[in-house]
């Protein structure tokens, strides 16, 4: 764990460190920014580099059955997923992108205050963490004609032994097999852009784990507005629906805003409210990333 902790540190480091040099180094005139153009719709040029650090926090008090009804008040559970997505162009054309994704958790429950997932103490019976996931993935563009639909696959291999100890869910212990669908849209005036995304995952291999077995389907629509080239604001709603061994289903609403820093760096920020679901929680999740493009 402390070997993957200096890993990723490192990869951070150097992906900040990179933005001086790239600023110094990179004399093209943009009529766009990063964000405005390399969406997850948007394939890279062979040699450049993509580096994502995204943290999730996801905190709940309420809890719907699998009827829908909902539970309220119930011990405060809070779970936070730490993800590093490095992906680099590899093909002339800009068809072909390959990656490494990295997924980290810490979960707490118990009623246990939200922020206490950054304690990483390990508390039996309320505390669990670790890099639970690492997943090789391609990148793709599948149309000739049409540059702004891409495909992302992946393979998830599970790093966790056990779903549950002493009562604290980490991870599930299943594989993953995931294909994300991207297709972006930029209207006329530029002004605003419709970002769409149809995430498909086959789960297999563990008889142990929930998620055995099930096909999840979560496909999300995001609007953005860019009163600048540096700023946007967007507002979302994403639905997940899992079926198969175990069924879950849920709806979010969201919104939130992303800032380019630089040429090479860029921040996100969003909040979203799980508004409705089955056999889930119905909490709130707080997100922030950073990005760095050269």
């Amino acid at each position: 764990m402390n070997k993957m902790k200096k890993i990723i540190a490192l990869l951070i480091f150097s992906a900040i460190t990179f933005t001086g040099f790239s600023q110094d180094e990179d004399n093209d005139d943009q009529a766009k920014s990063n964000i405005q153009t390399y969406t997850p719709s948007k394939l890279l040029k062979k040699g450049q580099w993509d580096i994502k650090f995204f943290n999730n926090l996801y905190t709940q008090t309420k809890v719907a059955n699998s009827s829908g009804d909902v539970s309220k008040n119930q011990p405060r559970e809070t779970y936070f997923t730490s993800t590093i997505d490095v992906f680099t162009g590899v093909s002339e054309n800009s068809k072909l992108n390959v990656g490494l994704l990295i997924e980290m958790r810490s979960n707490v429950v118990g009623n246990r205050k939200a922020f206490d997932i950054f304690k990483f103490d390990g508390e039996r019976g309320t505390a669990r963490s670790g890099v639970t996931s690492i997943a090789p993935a391609i990148k793709f563009n599948p149309l000739k004609n049409v540059n702004n639909f891409t495909i992302q696959t992946a393979f998830h291999i599970p790093l966790v032994d056990n779903e549950v100890e002493d009562g604290v869910f980490l991870d599930q212990t299943a594989y993953t097999f995931q294909n994300r669908f991207f297709y972006d849209y930029t209207f006329p005036s530029g002004d605003w852009q419709l970002f769409t995304e149809l995430n498909t995952e086959y789960n297999f291999g563990e008889k142990t784990s929930f998620a055995d077995k099930t096909f999840v389907l979560a496909p999300g629509v995001f609007l953005s507005y860019f009163p600048n080239q540096e700023f946007t604001i967007l507002g979302f709603v994403q639905h997940q629906q899992r079926v198969g061994d175990f069924e879950q289903d849920f709806t979010a609403l969201g919104l939130g805003g992303k800032y380019q820093l630089s040429k090479t760096l860029n921040l996100e920020v969003l909040y979203s409210n799980f508004v409705r679901g089955s056999n889930s929680g119905l909490g709130q999740s707080f997100n922030l990333g950073l990005r760095a493009l050269f």
